[in-house]
Formats: C-alpha cells, sequence, structure tokens
C-alpha cells in the first residue's frame, strides 16, 4: 500500500491540494461557471425531450457536419451542453461536475472555457476532413456521418482532463487518458471516437504554444544586457554578488513549482 499510495501522492498531490483548499472553504461558490454548466445541461436535457423544445434545442445546440460551417460553429458553444439523446444524461451532468468544477479551481473559468472548446472545435472541424476523406483511409467517415447529431460535453472533457494532467504534473494520468481514446477507437470505430482524438489533438496543440510561449518568456526575462556605451557595469563576481544558495532551496523552488516545472495558475 505505501507504495501506490506514494505514487498517487506524486501523481496527483499538486493537483489534490490546489482543488482542496478552494473547495472545503467555499464548496459551490469555488466553481460558479461548472455549476451554472450543470444547471444548464439539465435545462437543455429536459427541454429536448418536450415536443415543444426538441426543434428549438436542435436549432440553437445541434451541430452535423452537413450544416453549413458558419451556422455549425456558432451552435458549437452551446452544443457543449446538451446532453447525447442516446446516452443517459446523468453521465454528462457528473463529468462536467467533476472535470469542469476541478479546472475552473486550477485554471480559473475562462481558461477552462477556452481549453474546452477549443476541443469541441477540434473535433467538429475533424468530423468535415474525415468526411472529405471518404470511408476508405484511416482518419476518414462514411457519408452518414454527416448527418450525426454532434452534441455533448464529452470531447471537452477529455481535453481538460489531459490540460490539467500536463500542467500539474500527473503525466501516467494523461496518457491513460489518451490512451483509452485510442482503444475507444480501435474498438468502436465511430464519429464519436475519432472526435475524442481530435480533441486531444486540438489541447496537445495548445500545450504546445503555451510551454513555447512561456520558454521564450523566460528566455527574453533572463537575457543579460548586452555590453556596450551606456550598458551599465558587468556584475560583480564572488562575494559581492551574494551567497550561493543552500541545498534547500532548489528543493523549495522545485515544490513551489510542482513536477511540472510550472507555477499553479491561480483563478
Amino acid at each position: 500500500m505505501k507504495p501506490l499510495a506514494g505514487w498517487a501522492r506524486a501523481e496527483w498531490g499538486l493537483l489534490y491540494a490546489t482543488v482542496r483548499g478552494p473547495l472545503a472553504k467555499r464548496r459551490l461558490r469555488a466553481v460558479p461557471m461548472t455549476a451554472g454548466a450543470v444547471c444548464l445541461t439539465a435545462l437543455l436535457q429536459f427541454t429536448q425531450n418536450q415536443s415543444w423544445g426538441y426543434r428549438f434545442v436542435q436549432d440553437a445546440g445541434a451541430v452535423r457536419a452537413a450544416d453549413p460551417f458558419g451556422a455549425a460553429l456558432l451552435r458549437t458553444p452551446l452544443s457543449l451542453f446538451v446532453p447525447a439523446l442516446d446516452l443517459p444524461v446523468w453521465g454528462a451532468l457528473a463529468q462536467i461536475l467533476v472535470v469542469f468544477g476541478i479546472a475552473e479551481v486550477c485554471l480559473g473559468w475562462w481558461r477552462t472555457l477556452t481549453v474546452a472548446y477549443v476541443a469541441t472545435v477540434a473535433g467538429t472541424l475533424y468530423a468535415r476532413l474525415g468526411i472529405a476523406l471518404g470511408p476508405h483511409g484511416p482518419l476518414g467517415l462514411g457519408a452518414a456521418d454527416a448527418r450525426v447529431v454532434d452534441t455533448g460535453p464529452s470531447a471537452a472533457v477529455v481535453g481538460l482532463a489531459v490540460y490539467l494532467g500536463w500542467r500539474y504534473g500527473a503525466y501516467l494520468t494523461a496518457g491513460a487518458v489518451a490512451a483509452a481514446m485510442a482503444v475507444e477507437v480501435a474498438l468502436k470505430d465511430n464519429l464519436a471516437g475519432k472526435e475524442h482524438l481530435a480533441a486531444l489533438a486540438g489541447v496537445a496543440a495548445l500545450c504546445t504554444a503555451a510551454t513555447t510561449g512561456r520558454r521564450l518568456w523566460h528566455r527574453r526575462r533572463h537575457r543579460r544586457p548586452e555590453s556596450g556605451p551606456g550598458a551599465g557595469p558587468e556584475p560583480a563576481a564572488g562575494p559581492a554578488a551574494g551567497p550561493e544558495p543552500g541545498p534547500g532551496a532548489e528543493a523549495g523552488r522545485a515544490a513551489g513549482s510542482g513536477r511540472s516545472g510550472l507555477p499553479p495558475i491561480q483563478s
């Protein structure tokens, strides 16, 4: 049990420490966007199951690859919170409550929505590309998939889980989520499974862009001034430059930044 507990602390310790305090102190007030998203999803589920509301929800939030591209993009934000009619609604509500809630505490509401929409839009764009490629290629889709209604939070949940794993050093968890999506496609080759892989690709691109941006920022920040007229004297060497950090300084910096080497994002 001790090795397992040590692995759990190493994998999820930073994430747990970030989430525990705000949730214990403020409860649902710490995740107002998530609470609103759960209520909106439940309301849309109720509405689309009424004779008077089905057409409204479809017109406002149902996305199909056969739809005009502009209309599909306009419907995409709401489509994230429209539960799929062929799946139990409690699954969508639980996904939003847990994954969106953790992400909102760790990243803030607007970063959470940004990652969620990047993942969702990546899946929407892939559906059109897959149909253009045709059913014979490994990334292609059949023509019938153009009429499949593409709604629900699953692509956003997958993207947020991987992004949180990358951001907070839970790399095995992020890898397990990605592997599960690959197995899903291998076992059931359908539009939803391939859209999940597209969501992972979109979030991977977002992580790469964030890492590159931070590296460039740190490089500019720590670049030494060029020598020349007006550049100022060189910093003093030896004792005048200050004592070297002790053995605990580096460990303190590492503990403060987490295993990912990046400071937690404050909401």
